[in-house]
C-alpha cells in the first residue's frame, strides 16, 4: 500500500492515482493509516502558513464539493487530537464555521471505494503541493477581542443580511447606514480606548476570498474597503485571496463591508445587465466586467470621502480624548505599514484589464452611487 500510495501522491500521471486508488479501494484496513496521513498533510499546511479557510478555499477552487468535505472533516480531525488550542480567535471562528457545516441535518452523499480513494488522493495531492503563505501571526502581543465584540459583530451582521435580503430600497439604506455608523464609532472608540490604556497590541491580518469571475475588480474593492478602514490589501491572483493588514477591529470592518458591497454590486449588476439584454445587447462578459471595474473604483472614491469626513467629525468633537483621536490613528496607520512591509517585502501594482463597455461603466458607477457606505441618523434594527 505504501509504495502505491507514494507513487500516486508524487507522480503527475493518472495511471499512478488509478493504481494506488485501486489498491486502497480493495483494502479496508488501509482507512486508518489514511486518515493519519491526511491529518498530517493538514498540520504541515499549518507549518507553511495556511489556515482552516485558506485551506478550504483552495480546495474548493481546485476540486470539487468531495473534496471539500473530505478536507473540512480532516481538519476537524486534526484539531481534536492536537494537544495545542487555537492559536488566535480568527482559527478558533473558522474552526467553529467547519464545525457547523459538518453537523448540518443529511446523511453525506454515497460513494464507491475507488471513487472515495480517488477522491483522498486528488485531495493529498493538492494539500502535499500547497507553497508556503506568510505568516500571519505577528510577533509582539496577540490581539484579543473585547468582551462586546461579538456582541457588536452579530448586530453588524444582522443589519447587513437584513439590507441585502429586502427589496424595499429606503428600507436597505437605513439598515447598511446603521451598520457602517456601528463600525465605524466602534473603531474609532477601540483605537481611542487602547490608546488611553497604553495597550500595546500589534497588527493582525486575515485573507479573504477573491474568486473568478472578473477578479481584478473584485480585488480593487477590497483594497478600496481596506483603505477606507485603515488597512491595506496585498492580493494573490494565482491563490485567490487578498491578505489584509490591520488591527482586528478593523479587519472585522472591512471582512463585513466588502462582503455587503459585494452582495449589492452583484445584485445591481444582474438587474442592470436583464434591462441591457432586454434592449438587445449580447456582450454580456464585458459589460459586467467593465460594471464591476466602474463600481469599485467609485465606491473607493466614495468611501475615502466617507472616512474623512466620519475622522474629522470625530477629531473635532469637543471632547478631550476625541481632539486626541488624529495623533492615535496616525500611529496605527504607521504600524500597519510596517506590518505589510515585515510580510511583504516585495509587492507590484496591477491595474484592471478588460474595461472597454461604456455602459457597464456608468451603470457600475451608478450603482456605486447607490451602494449604502456613509452613517446616516441612528434607527432601531
Amino acid at each position: 500500500m505504501d509504495r502505491a500510495f507514494e507513487a500516486a501522491l508524487y507522480a503527475d500521471s493518472d495511471a499512478a492515482l488509478d493504481t494506488g486508488a485501486s489498491l486502497l479501494a480493495t483494502d479496508p484496513s488501509a482507512d486508518a493509516e489514511l486518515a493519519r496521513r491526511g491529518r498530517e498533510f493538514v498540520a504541515m499546511a499549518w507549518r507553511r502558513g495556511w489556515q482552516p479557510a485558506d485551506v478550504v478555499r483552495i480546495v474548493r477552487r481546485e476540486l470539487d464539493d468531495a473534496h471539500v468535505r473530505l478536507v473540512s472533516r480532516l481538519i476537524l480531525d486534526e484539531n481534536q487530537q492536537s494537544p495545542n488550542p487555537p492559536p488566535n480567535p480568527r482559527w478558533a471562528a473558522q474552526l467553529d464555521e467547519l464545525g457547523a457545516g459538518a453537523a448540518e441535518p443529511g446523511p453525506p452523499p454515497r460513494t464507491d471505494r475507488f471513487s472515495y480513494a480517488t477522491a483522498v488522493l486528488e485531495l493529498y495531492r493538492l494539500l502535499l503541493r500547497l507553497p508556503a503563505l506568510e505568516p500571519l501571526d505577528a510577533p509582539g502581543k496577540p490581539q484579543v477581542r473585547p468582551r462586546g465584540d461579538a456582541r457588536m459583530l452579530s448586530r453588524i451582521r444582522g443589519l447587513l443580511a437584513k439590507a441585502e435580503a429586502t427589496g424595499f430600497p429606503e428600507e436597505a439604506e437605513a439598515l447598511s447606514a446603521k451598520a457602517q455608523e456601528l463600525m465605524a464609532r466602534h473603531s474609532i472608540d477601540e483605537a481611542l480606548l487602547a490608546a488611553k490604556e497604553h495597550d500595546r497590541n500589534t497588527p493582525g491580518a486575515c485573507r479573504i476570498g477573491v474568486d473568478p469571475p472578473y477578479e481584478t475588480a473584485k480585488a480593487v474593492l477590497l483594497d478600496a474597503v481596506a483603505a477606507a478602514n485603515r488597512c491595506q490589501a496585498v492580493w494573490n491572483e494565482a491563490l485567490g485571496f487578498s491578505t489584509v493588514v490591520g488591527f482586528e477591529s478593523d479587519l472585522d470592518a472591512v471582512e463585513l463591508l466588502y462582503t455587503s458591497l459585494l452582495v449589492q454590486a452583484t445584485t445591481a449588476m444582474t438587474k442592470a445587465e436583464a434591462a441591457q439584454r432586454a434592449g438587445g445587447r449580447k456582450r454580456t462578459k464585458t459589460f459586467r466586467q467593465s460594471f464591476l471595474a466602474a463600481y469599485a473604483h467609485r465606491t473607493g472614491d466614495r468611501l475615502a470621502a466617507v472616512a474623512e469626513e466620519q475622522r474629522d467629525q470625530a477629531a473635532g468633537a469637543g471632547e478631550r480624548e476625541r481632539q486626541d483621536l488624529l495623533p492615535v490613528l496616525a500611529a496605527r496607520d504607521v504600524a500597519v505599514r510596517e506590518q505589510v512591509t515585515r510580510l511583504f517585502p516585495e509587492t507590484v501594482t496591477t491595474r484592471v484589464r478588460g474595461v472597454s463597455d461604456a455602459a457597464g461603466w456608468q451603470e457600475g458607477t451608478a450603482a456605486a452611487d447607490r451602494a449604502q457606505v456613509r452613517a446616516r441618523p441612528p434607527v432601531n434594527p
